[in-house]
């Protein structure tokens, strides 16, 4: 075992860029950032990295085939190690969410549930495990309009749509890249259960309704909005459209599309952020 492990095994930069979206999301609400919102960002991280690390002790087999060199294949952490070093985080994270309002600590106990819920039974249960993900990502922005009040939560459902649905693309996508050590692993996804080629067509419906929802925002932010996120929504549907003809797993990871998807998604926080800023 090593430091390096423990450390990589979080994947920090996730649980980070996770963290700095619950910030985002105030300013969103507010259209300002006050000193306590660094506490978002430790709760949203610590909750992040736990989940990240408990996904990886329950999914230890299946990444011996589709992630070798991670943590725990790669004998870096032990599975007990891990397993302990999720608890710690998850407990940390919660511990310090008795310092937010209500709301924002029932959203912590809810999705520290479903992290843990969805590692050890909803990955392996196709189109549900997707959602939880995509709950999860688009959860980042409830929690930190529920630091800003009740009322914020309004401003927020947009953008909650919007994350949902392109979480949604990148993870079938994921799926049909990872069906040899899903089905190695006892895994029942998606593609799995349909073929790749249907579940790449899915995806592509999924990533039309968030280009739909994207739009919404236009209505307070204006024709600013609309031109970045266009730009946006090009990017996350040209990377869908790249597997359409693909039937195997090897060709869709070919297209890297979910990596496409994911910095389109991370092109997309900034254009809210900048929007909420100046617009």
């Amino acid at each position: 075992m090593s430091v390096t492990g423990f450390f990589t095994i979080t994947r920090p930069a996730n649980a980070m860029v996770s963290g700095v979206t619950a910030i985002i999301a105030y300013l969103i609400a507010t259209g300002t950032i006050i000193p306590s919102t660094v506490l978002l960002l430790v709760i949203v991280f610590l909750i992040t990295a736990a989940g990240n690390v408990i996904n990886d002790y329950f999914d230890a087999d299946i990444d011996r085939i589709n992630r070798p060199e991670r943590p725990i294949p790669s004998g870096t952490v032990s599975p007990i190690a891990a397993r302990g070093f999720a608890v710690t985080l998850f407990l940390s994270g919660i511990l310090a969410a008795f310092f937010t309002p209500p709301l924002c600590m029932a959203i912590v106990l809810i999705n520290s549930f479903i992290l843990f819920l969805y590692a050890a039974k909803l990955k392996s249960m196709p189109v549900i495990g997707n959602a939880a993900v995509a709950y999860l990502a688009a959860s980042i922005f409830l929690f930190g309009g529920a630091f800003a009040g009740g009322n914020a939560l309004v401003l927020m459902l947009p953008l909650v749509a919007i994350t949902f649905l392109a979480t949604m693309v990148r993870e079938i996508l994921k799926d049909a890249e990872d069906v040899e050590g899903d089905a190695a692993g006892g895994a029942d996804t998606l593609p799995i259960r349909i073929g790749i080629q249907p579940t790449s067509r899915i995806a592509l419906g999924f990533a039309l309704a968030a280009v739909v929802a994207s739009v919404v925002p236009y209505l307070w932010w204006g024709m600013l909005y609309l031109v970045g996120i266009v730009i946006v929504d090009i990017i996350i549907i040209i990377a869908v459209i790249r597997t359409q003809s693909c039937k195997t797993p090897a060709c869709v990871r070919a297209t890297r599309s979910t990596t496409l998807i994911k910095a389109g998604m991370f092109a997309a926080l900034v254009v809210f952020a900048l929007s909420a800023v100046f617009l």
